[in-house]
Order: structure tokens, then sequence, then C-alpha cells
């Protein structure tokens, strides 16, 4: 397995972020949601929570912080930002992961980017990334 990006750095920082998260899909014909548009387009409507919309000609998906109880997911974040010219970040991230038989959802921005595991996975997600040198902040 190749060895993490340095993990000394800030940038290569993980956290787990306290809120969980929800996925969901809509078909490719559905609207974005209202509330969804207004969390987009008005930064006080999103209350400074993570949320992602990616339509694409096979579906409609949506990614976000959540207060839902019954919310699926949680997030690993890595601190970013980070240079584009970096390779094998999410490789190095994801490989742990998957040798632990723990699933993940990515979703990259322009400075970072965030793997969601299963909310039961993830103390088991956390142990894996820690042990192969991934370094969390609290």
């Amino acid at each position: 397995m190749a060895p993490p990006p340095p993990s000394d750095h800030p940038a290569f920082r993980l956290r787990l972020l306290a809120s969980p998260f929800a996925v969901s899909q809509l078909t490719p014909d559905e609207p974005v949601p209202a509330h969804l548009v207004r969390a987009l387009a008005d930064p006080a409507a999103a209350q400074g929570r993570f949320v992602s919309v990616t339509r694409t000609a096979d579906e409609l998906s949506v990614v976000r912080e959540t207060d839902e109880a019954d919310a699926a997911w949680r997030c690993i974040r890595i601190a970013g930002p980070m240079d584009f010219g970096i390779t094998g970040v999410m490789a190095n991230l994801t490989a742990p992961l998957k040798a632990a038989g723990v699933p993940v959802f990515a979703v990259s921005t322009w400075n970072t980017d965030y793997v969601l595991v299963p909310k039961d996975d993830a103390e088991r997600a956390v142990r894996a990334l820690t042990d192969d040198g991934w370094q969390f902040d609290a």
C-alpha cells in the first residue's frame, strides 16, 4: 500500500465532522428542491452547512449536512486546501478504508475532499485511517 501524503502537513490532517450527513438520489428530470436552491443561493439559508447538488444525465445527487437523527452517513474532511498538482490523495485515503471493508461516498471541492462513511462504520474508519498513519484533528 502506498504511504499517505505527509500527515505532518496541515493540509492533510483529517477531521470527522460532528454533524451527520444525508445522501439522496433523485431522477434526472426532477427539479432541485426549493430548500436546496435557497441553501445554495443564500449563505444565510445554508447556515454554514455543507450542501452539494450534482446533476448528470442519469441522476440528481444531493449530499448535505443535517440534524436528522436517522441520517446514515458521517463525513471525514481533509483539511486542505490542496494543490491540484498533488496526486493520489483520494487513493491513499480510501485504500485503508477498502481494506477495512468500509464503504465510501466521496465529494470533492476546489479546496479539498470529503469522504462519507456509513455512520455505523465511522469508528472503524477512523481507526483504519489512524493505523495507516493519517492524523485527525479534534
